[in-house]
């Protein structure tokens, strides 16, 4: 397949994160809070967004290692080598982060949240909703 497709990122992770090393596994393994800075462009895309509220935030792993397809999961070579798209490893062939998070504060084009284990730096691609009922999509 020779076709490409381009993602532009519409913020970036603000976060005391850095070394991925030492960064969490997952966001609610104790990872720091963090901002998401968007693009001024973004300000109406994110006009709804509320304190409280728990959205799925989706990041280009740009850190990643694409030419990688089986892992040890987590890191811990005791467990069996599995192949990446049954796991949540980084690194894969389109690194694609996929972060539920919570709301704690709204500052224009800047979201703060909890649960983010995205190192700084990160591109953010895309900001969902968690699906709740029908009437509420």
């Amino acid at each position: 397949m020779s076709e490409q497709y381009v993602v532009n990122p519409v913020g970036w992770v603000e976060s005391t994160l850095h070394d991925r090393d030492a960064a969490p596994k997952q966001g609610d393994e104790g990872a720091p809070d963090a901002w998401v800075r968007l693009e001024p462009m973004m300000l109406d895309a994110a006009r709804d967004l509320e304190v409280g509220t728990d959205v799925i935030l989706l990041t280009w792993l740009d850190r990643a290692d694409r030419s990688v397809l089986t892992v040890h999961p987590r890191d811990d070579e005791r467990r069996p080598v599995r192949g990446v798209f049954s796991t949540r490893s980084a690194d894969r062939p389109n690194p694609i982060g996929m972060h539920h998070v919570r709301i704690l504060a709204v500052d224009g084009t800047r979201i703060h949240v909890r649960g983010l284990e995205a190192l700084d730096g990160t591109p953010v691609v895309d900001i969902k909703p968690l699906l709740g009922s029908a009437d509420e999509r």
